[in-house]
């Protein structure tokens, strides 16, 4: 099967999920600017939700992009990416309706970590099934900012019952450094077709 299949689902699971994470704000009663004031907090989390689903939603095209077919193995591990990814507006809307309250702070970043582990499984079953010699295991060679990432995340969660500041602090600095589209695969394709 090719790729496209797959990313046109995942693509439409995505959309979904940013579009009722939109859904969960409720429309202040008011015009004045402080009726906006209580959702500030959940406007944060949506803010974050949203750039963690758009760079996973753009590095997914960009792994997607560079793989030749798609196996029985690689679905089940977008499924599972999905999977985690599905939990994001229910987290976003706890944490941020509760104004970063630690429990629900653990939580978001349990979701976090779990996605981040569920691109990892998706990217080596791609590699796994490509060959080490393929573009895609060129370009994600040993993934040492997605290694990095997880332990960060491992890390928040840790800190969070000590300090859920140093938690979400460490959320947004996974994110900033995901932001720009992860240039690994596109560099390694760009090069190979300059050389054929």
């Amino acid at each position: 099967m090719t790729t496209s299949r797959l990313e046109a689902f995942s693509d439409g699971v995505v959309a979904i999920l940013i579009t009722i994470m939109i859904l969960e704000f409720h429309i202040p009663h008011g015009v004045a600017w402080q009726v906006l004031r209580p959702i500030y907090p959940l406007a944060l989390t949506y803010v974050l939700s949203f750039v963690n689903l758009g760079i996973y939603w753009n590095n997914h095209h960009h792994l997607l992009a560079r793989t030749s077919q798609v196996t029985g193995q690689i679905l089940w591990a977008n499924l599972h990416l999905l999977f985690w990814l599905s939990l994001f507006p229910f987290a976003t809307g706890w944490m941020g309706e509760n104004h970063f309250a630690k429990v629900p702070v653990a939580f978001y970043g349990m979701v976090l970590l779990g996605a981040g582990a569920a691109y990892f499984i998706l990217q080596r079953t791609i590699v796994r099934h490509e060959g080490q010699d393929s573009l895609v295991s060129r370009a994600v060679g040993r993934d040492v900012k997605g290694i990095l990432s997880l332990t960060l995340y491992i890390l928040a969660l840790a800190l969070v019952s000590w300090n859920r500041w140093i938690a979400v602090a460490m959320y947004v600095t996974v994110a900033v450094t995901w932001f720009v589209p992860d240039r690994r695969l596109e560099n390694i394709s760009r090069n190979s077709s300059l050389v054929n």
